[in-house]
């Protein structure tokens, strides 16, 4: 039962992220597995890249709220790069190589964090270059959760980098500063 459920929640998940891909697409352009995921992958990354950019070093020591346990920008862009090295590390077969060295931890540079985040984005860069349809179902070994597909753990990056954009849009906007898609779409401040 549980196998079914997680192969109907891989399907949908990947048929959701094929068919986001595609926007835009003819007719005579199929989009497979692989290559929604890279295009899904590279949208997230620009965003994100986009964002880590924008802001300013003093921007970086912000917080939107004076909640205690409330992160700083810097933080929440170095959480990023931290659950990047992990995820791609791991969907590469190999040890994280960041491990220890976090780019969340307090004190952290805008240009630290940067170099982090570029850095991430370099290792899951090859990552998603190695995803082919043929291997997206091949199980990996280790990771949280023990093993699963290798298009799951891909998808892992893909959601929580969504995740986080949408979170850095608040500290964004809490600067008086358009975050990179509104503004991709010539728009600027209010509801849009």
């Amino acid at each position: 039962m549980a196998r079914t459920l997680l192969s109907a929640i891989v399907t949908t998940a990947l048929a959701t992220t094929a068919v986001y891909a595609q926007r835009g697409a003819g007719p005579a352009d199929p989009v497979g597995i692989a290559a929604g995921f890279q295009n899904a992958y590279n949208a997230v990354k620009r965003n994100i890249t986009q964002s880590a950019e924008l802001v300013p070093e003093a921007g970086y020591g912000l917080k939107p709220s004076t909640m205690e346990d409330m992160k700083t920008y810097g933080q929440v862009i170095g959480h990023v790069a931290d659950a990047q090295f992990n995820q791609c590390s791991g969907a590469l077969g190999m040890p994280n190589p960041n491990q220890g060295n976090s780019f969340e931890a307090a004190g952290r540079t805008r240009a630290e964090i940067l170099k982090g985040l570029a850095d991430s984005f370099a290792l899951c860069d090859k990552a998603f270059a190695a995803l082919t349809d043929a291997n997206a179902g091949e199980m990996l070994s280790g990771g949280r959760g023990g093993p699963r597909a290798r298009a799951t753990a891909l998808l892992g990056v893909i959601s929580h980098g969504n995740e986080m954009y949408g979170i850095y849009t608040v500290y964004q906007r809490a600067q008086n500063m358009v975050p990179p898609s509104t503004a991709a779409r010539g728009r600027g401040r209010g509801g849009n």
